[in-house]
């Protein structure tokens, strides 16, 4: 009996520490996984942020493959229309050229052998998140190759040349101005007239109205005051 207690006893304290030191470490993992909940992991970037670091990846590449290799102080607008005639070897968009039959339809019967080009659209985008691009990685905003004026007359020429040849013409979106409601609010203004007034008592004249209306009402006054009069008369007879 003694050694079954013993050995009961000892195997009890035995599983004490064990399930201590269990708690200890569940709530140890507990503890961890509040400190993460606490502080949240960062957003992701967003669709746009993402296709421009991917942009200024590619071209940054480029610049290390020209020959002779470029860095990006000595970039300049000529280099970036480089750049965006090499993207056309990638393009999917048909661009007819003058000789073929379908130049300027929209919608072409048949296939051609018209090379396939950068869309005159994603190439303005490009630009856009490239000239951001350039100025988030310290480049100066007067220094910006991709705003030089070269570039915007050859995103110019792209637009006009796929415009003939695709038959589509490309307008720019007019902005909405905001409607303004405008409320009428009539206000009776009272002409002053300049002129002298006449005392006399002319007809078209302002003093001439006023006093024939002050005569009429003397004369009122007056009648009322004398029937007044005899009534107390004859009631003063009876």
């Amino acid at each position: 009996m003694d050694s079954a207690s013993g050995g009961s006893d000892n195997s009890i304290k035995e599983a004490i520490p064990a399930t201590a030191s269990a708690l200890l470490s569940a709530a140890s993992q507990q503890g961890g996984g509040g400190g993460s909940e606490s502080s949240p992991s960062p957003a992701p970037p967003s669709r746009y942020e993402s296709q421009k670091r991917r942009d200024w990846n590619t071209f940054l590449q480029y610049l290390t493959n020209h020959k002779p290799p470029l860095t990006l102080a000595r970039c300049s607008g000529a280099h970036v229309i480089e750049f965006l005639k090499y993207l056309d070897q990638f393009g999917k968009t048909k661009v007819h050229i003058t000789d073929c039959p379908y130049f300027g339809h929209v919608n072409p019967p048949a296939p051609c052998a018209c090379p396939l080009k950068q869309a005159w659209g994603s190439l303005d985008a490009l630009i856009g998140r490239l000239r951001a691009a350039y100025e988030e990685n310290g480049g100066r905003p007067e220094s910006n190759p991709f705003g030089a004026r070269a570039v915007r007359i050859y995103l110019r020429e792209v637009r006009e040349g796929q415009a003939k040849a695709r038959g589509i013409p490309y307008e720019k979106k007019k902005r909405k101005r905001p409607t303004v409601t405008t409320t009428a609010v009539g206000v009776n203004v009272s002409r002053t007239s300049t002129q002298p007034v006449d005392g006399g008592g002319g007809r078209g004249g302002i003093g001439g109205g006023d006093d024939s209306v002050g005569a009429k009402t003397g004369a009122n006054v007056g009648s009322a005051t004398a029937v007044a009069a005899a009534t107390t008369n004859s009631a003063g007879g009876m």
